[in-house]
């Protein structure tokens, strides 16, 4: 009987070594810049808040930010021209909406009120207020108010959240969301920018996970705790379901999921769903018969939901034939957000 607890004891002990040694080195590893940056992809949990707390990937918008419980993060309420890094001056009202202008929940009688949902490239990053495709918006429709809903970095479960706890009070008649393919992988992940809410998919129903959110100040204490070991292998078996395609059958669910309940979220407060898809980078200069598979699941998701949709990347694929210059990377300048807003007006 000794000679068995003998050996049970060295072999548990040989067992923590084991794991005492790939935990040292797996936090040698990550806590390395060259290191990091070749094994991560920035499409999984461990890698993007492992590259928040060590500021491996600064975020000049973190000058307007401000911790939300729910949705991670927003814009930061009466911003008064703030100049970014960047060189981008941002303001915001009362509640956090970009811009000046505030807007009680009642609306008024004899105006249509626009929301406009989306990410950075709606809220309008590297562009000043008045030159988002919302403003010029505003400015081309009159007897409205369009009220910018765009947070940078935002997936389509932060954009449900905001829309279903704030927007829907506004008592919209129509709400644009603005569709950018790779938001249906921030869905996927629940620490991005920052810790974010994610829904999870039981059976067809979505289930609300990581909330409430942890601060800035739980996250950093919390994170000597973490077994970098772990972390490693979550990075690894990212990149695995990455290169295998494996992921993409759950990005599509999940995003089909959202874009439902955004739809029916919208519908219930008595105004029109309308969705456009945001070409961005190098989706711009493309012919359009030579489809992402981000474009192909949106307007097939439309055409099946009977969702209105507004097809902008054939619209900016002709100005780029007839030699207009539009930025093809990085986010948009003024000139994209202003031919949005020409489409939407005269387009389908």
């Amino acid at each position: 009987m000794r000679l068995i607890l003998s050996r049970l004891l060295i072999g548990i002990l040989y067992c923590l070594a084991v794991l005492v040694f790939f935990e040292a080195s797996a936090r040698v590893g990550l806590s390395s810049d060259w290191l990091f940056t070749r094994i991560t992809s920035g499409k999984d949990n461990a890698s993007n808040r492992l590259a928040y707390v060590h500021g491996w990937r600064p975020n000049h918008l973190q000058h307007i930010d401000i911790y939300h419980p729910v949705r991670g993060w927003t814009l930061m309420p009466n911003l008064r021209h703030v100049q970014l890094p960047d060189g981008t001056v941002v303001s915001s009202n009362s509640r956090g909406i970009r811009g000046t202008k505030e807007y009680t929940y009642d609306k008024p009688a004899d105006v249509v009120r626009i929301l406009t949902v989306g990410d950075s490239f709606t809220f309008g990053e590297q562009v000043r207020d008045d030159q988002t495709w919302s403003y010029y918006l505003q400015n081309l429709l009159p007897g409205s108010e369009v009220l910018n809903f765009g947070i940078h970095g935002y997936g389509h479960d932060q954009m449900l959240l905001y829309l279903r706890n704030e927007g829907i009070k506004y008592h919209p008649d129509i709400v644009i969301l603005g569709f950018v393919a790779l938001d249906m992988d921030r869905n996927l992940v629940s620490f991005r920018d920052f810790a974010k809410p994610r829904f999870v998919l039981d059976g067809a129903r979505l289930v609300l996970t990581n909330t409430p959110i942890p601060t800035a100040e739980e996250v950093v204490a919390r994170e000597p705790w973490r077994s970098k070991f772990i972390d490693l292998l979550t990075i690894l078996y990212g990149r695995y379901l990455q290169w295998s395609g494996k992921l993409d059958t759950e990005r599509k669910r999940l995003a089909a999921a959202l874009l439902d309940e955004i739809a029916k979220t919208i519908r219930a407060a008595g105004a029109v769903p309308i969705f456009v898809y945001l070409p961005v980078y190098n989706e711009i200069p493309r012919p359009e018969m030579d489809m992402t598979d981000g474009e192909r699941f949106f307007f097939a998701y439309c055409r099946e939901r009977k969702i209105r949709s507004i097809n902008l990347q054939k619209y900016f694929y002709e100005r780029v034939k007839r030699g207009v210059a539009l930025k093809i990377f990085d986010h948009w300048s003024p000139e994209e957000h202003l031919r949005v807003r020409l489409r939407m007006r005269f387009g389908d």
